[in-house]
């Protein structure tokens, strides 16, 4: 496993719509790896791989409960509201109020090419929609209410809740 150099906001490939996986080999398995290790190291909660100078629809996050791993992952239904803060290894010192789905059921595919369905609340919702947006371009700047500065209080996820 090997860290890899997390691309910032200035760099023009975060804008840009990532391929799907086609091939599922020790390459991706590599590339899961190190993105994870790269997440970790980070302290974030989630990464995609344009965020890693990669535009594949990959992404891995954990947000407590393990490290989840999806490939060309597709959001079937989402219900609900939720506004809450949000950050991005990409958007270093930078947190912004965003309006999310409270639940979120998704397909997406593991290292081996294998299908799943998921369905998130909350949290993992929230970190479902915001990596799957960087597969499509777009970063939580683009979609927050307000930016939070760093010398007010910042809300609790649930706290604007509606």
């Amino acid at each position: 496993m090997a860290l890899r150099k997390i691309v910032c906001i200035e760099d023009e490939l975060l804008r840009k719509k990532s391929r799907p996986v086609e091939k599922f080999d020790e390459k991706l398995h590599k590339l899961l790896d190190d993105m994870a290790e790269t997440m970790y190291e980070a302290n974030g909660a989630g990464l995609a791989a344009p965020q890693v100078a990669v535009l594949r629809r990959i992404v891995v996050m954990d947000c407590g409960d393990g490290l989840i791993e999806m490939i060309n992952p597709q959001i079937l239904e989402t219900e609900g509201e939720q506004d809450g803060p949000e950050g991005c290894l990409s958007v270093p010192g930078r947190r912004g109020m965003v309006k999310r789905p409270m639940k979120v059921r998704a397909k997406f595919q593991d290292r081996n090419g294998e299908w799943y369905e998921i369905e998130a609340e909350e949290l993992l919702a929230r970190c479902i929609m915001h990596e799957t947006d960087h597969l499509d371009g777009r970063l939580y700047v683009d979609i927050m209410s307000r930016e939070i500065f760093e010398d007010e209080e910042e809300p609790e996820a649930g706290e604007e809740q509606k």
